[in-house]
């Protein structure tokens, strides 16, 4: 018992591997970008936290000049607003405190909205938090799915749709005021992240709904007159939020673990079949799981049948998203496809490479995930804002240029640097506490 116990608790020491710091001074800018039959004088993106480029469970400048959106912007050419949150950003961002051992920081503080005072809509309008409901319908923290549906207010629609004086405008009408000359469309994640990140708590958005509120969406856009560029949902069981926690148990020769599976009886998980969340730690250094007695609770445990249905349910919101999209004429993007290459190529040949950049699903070190273990890291968007490219060039015979990834830098913040001072990569094999 005592052994288990200190499988559990065990923090093993760190490697740094500084691998993002050598001399890329040889890199040639790209060339003009040709748009061919599409024109960006007028970008919008519309999604949530992806779209928004929120990363370690914050939204903060330095993240989001590198979100998928900015950088497409910045291939294409053109000007590109969003709301441009000061050091530290939003309340709670995730921060590195310690290397040896590693030890993760909750910054209390928050920043300000710099650009409050901005004219127009941001270009930007991707709020953290947002489901397919709150495109046509939410305009401020009260108005949104889960206020209205849930009890809690979300502030994020706040700072981005800056809806003051009475005024009511949703990501829609925003969208619609600024008469864009092309829109790229990423939503519908969360539908179905909140359910798996909850362990199948919190219930996703009925399939029929959420057929219902695309096709609304993609007719509200199909009036703009103008191209849009739709992405559909990543399988959220790869990120590291997911695997992290059983996968290090696994290689401290745990195998399975007591918890509360969603039909409600104990039993003891099998690592290699359920997934534990990443707040599933707490449970961990409090000594549940060692017994039937003392279980992992529900609610952070993603058990084998969950998975199933979380990824059933991935697969029918994205055949609802290409269906929608291609009936309109608009660009289908299937990000989930690169998140799948990725994927394989870890299992396969240990990593996905890009412009010398490795890539894999490994909380931290894989270069992929955030310190949420959900949201991308910048170079992570670089490969997302590449797929928009790539399928856009496609369509429009434009000639855009794509971003050579290693340009882009790491995206780790550490307690009490300098402000916005980030580091590449490192490597770690646990961590002390990570929190939402």
């Amino acid at each position: 018992m005592k052994k288990i116990l200190s499988l559990f608790l065990v923090l093993v020491s760190t490697v740094v591997l500084f691998t993002g710091c050598q001399d890329r001074s040889d890199l040639t800018a790209p060339a003009a970008p040709a748009t061919g039959s599409a024109s960006f004088a007028r970008y919008v993106a519309i999604g949530n936290s992806l779209t928004a480029g929120y990363q370690s469970g914050s939204l903060y400048e330095s993240a989001q000049k590198y979100s998928y959106a900015k950088l497409i912007a910045d291939q294409a050419g053109t000007s590109f607003a969003f709301p441009n949150i000061g050091e530290p950003g939003t309340r709670g961002r995730l921060e590195v405190q310690s290397i040896t051992p590693f030890v993760s920081y909750v910054n209390p503080n928050s920043g300000p909205l710099l650009n409050a005072t901005y004219a127009k809509p941001y270009n930007n309008l991707g709020v953290p938090g947002a489901l397919i409901y709150d495109f046509l319908n939410a305009y401020d923290s009260l108005s949104c799915f889960s206020a209205v549906f849930g009890g809690s207010p979300n502030p994020m629609f706040n700072i981005v749709l800056r809806n003051q004086g009475g005024a009511k405008t949703t990501q829609w009408q925003q969208t619609k005021a600024q008469q864009p000359t092309f829109v790229t469309f990423w939503l519908g994640s969360n539908d179905i992240l909140g359910h798996a990140a909850s362990g199948g708590v919190v219930p996703y958005t009925p399939v029929p709904t959420f057929t219902a509120l695309f096709n609304q969406a993609m007719d509200s856009l199909k009036t703009l007159g103008c191209p849009v560029a739709v992405g559909n949902i990543l399988d959220v069981t790869v990120a590291a939020y997911f695997t992290t926690v059983g996968g290090q148990l696994q290689q401290q020769g745990v195998t399975a673990v007591w918890g509360v599976r969603g039909t409600g009886d104990t039993i003891p998980l099998s690592l290699s079949k359920n997934l534990l969340t990443l707040t599933a730690s707490a449970e961990l250094a409090a000594g549940k799981g060692l017994s039937k007695a003392n279980p992992i609770g529900n609610r952070y445990i993603l058990d084998s049948a969950e998975i199933v249905g979380v990824k059933t349910v991935i697969a029918q919101f994205n055949n609802v998203i290409k269906t929608a999209a291609e009936a309109r004429g608009f660009v289908h993007v299937d990000v989930a496809a690169l998140l799948g290459k990725i994927a394989l190529a870890y299992v396969t040949s240990g990593g996905y490479v890009v412009d010398g950049v490795k890539f894999t699903p490994v909380f931290v070190t894989g270069n992929l995930f955030s310190l949420d273990g959900v949201h991308p890291t910048s170079q992570a968007h670089a490969l997302v804002a590449n797929e928009f490219i790539t399928a856009i060039n496609a369509k429009y015979n434009a000639s855009i240029p794509k971003i050579n990834v290693a340009t882009i830098p790491g995206s780790l913040v550490f307690k009490q640097q300098p402000s916005g001072s980030v580091v590449p990569n490192y490597s770690s094999d646990m961590f002390k506490h990570i929190l939402f």
